[in-house]
């Protein structure tokens, strides 16, 4: 596949098929992504990927209750708008079936080996990212290359010390993202909507238009 055909179709997925996804599928996509950019070539990035049924179980509970503190719970009689519910509803029913994803990676990183130059300003600490991130983009890619598709989810890392015990993941380690992976169930998207160019690239000063 063409890797700009694989960015613009590669979104997020929330309806699996049953079909588990091959072991030679994952290691291809594994393969691949490594060689992601990062500081320092200190390759901080671990993957766990969980098909246990228990333990998917377990972490679906936690996301579910995560996302009806979120959202609201799932409750259909509740007088909610139908242009909400629409909205919604591919997200409701990935949190209601967390689970039933073939496999969950779950992306940690070794906190020591992250170069975080921005952790004394007063804004959000984001700069360690960059040497996870691009990784786990390049496994979502490889995967849209195989026909897997992806959800990618932090709202687990909330519940890091919880989720640290149950897959036993080091203390030298954080929980930066979960990646949900199987064959869709419905066909890969064809016209995601993004903002275009015209809108978020600037010349030399923020706000002055590139383009257009």
């Amino acid at each position: 596949m063409d890797v700009i055909e694989a960015m613009r179709t590669t979104g997020t997925c929330r309806y699996y098929r049953d079909e588990p996804v091959p072991e030679e599928v994952l290691y291809a996509a594994f393969e691949a992504a490594r060689f992601a950019p990062q500081g320092g070539n200190r390759q901080p990035v671990r993957w766990i990927a969980v098909r246990d049924r228990a333990l998917k179980a377990t972490l679906g509970d936690a996301y579910l209750r995560l996302w009806r503190e979120e959202f609201g719970p799932s409750d259909t009689r509740l007088p909610e708008s139908d242009r909400r519910r629409r909205a919604l509803e591919p997200s409701r029913h990935h949190a209601e079936h967390f689970a039933d994803a073939p496999v969950i990676l779950v992306l940690c990183a070794r906190e020591a080996a992250l170069k975080v130059t921005d952790a004394d300003l007063r804004r959000t600490s984001v700069v360690g990212g960059a040497s996870i991130y691009p990784t786990m983009q390049n496994l979502c890619l490889a995967l849209r290359d195989a026909g897997v598709a992806t959800t990618v989810t932090t709202m687990l890392c909330r519940e890091e010390s919880a989720v640290r015990e149950l897959l036993g993941i080091p203390d030298e380690y954080l929980t930066a993202a979960y990646v949900c992976a199987g064959y869709p169930a419905r066909p890969f998207p064809t016209n995601l909507r993004r903002r275009p160019v015209e809108e978020f690239v600037f010349a030399d000063r923020f706000g002055e238009p590139l383009y257009g």
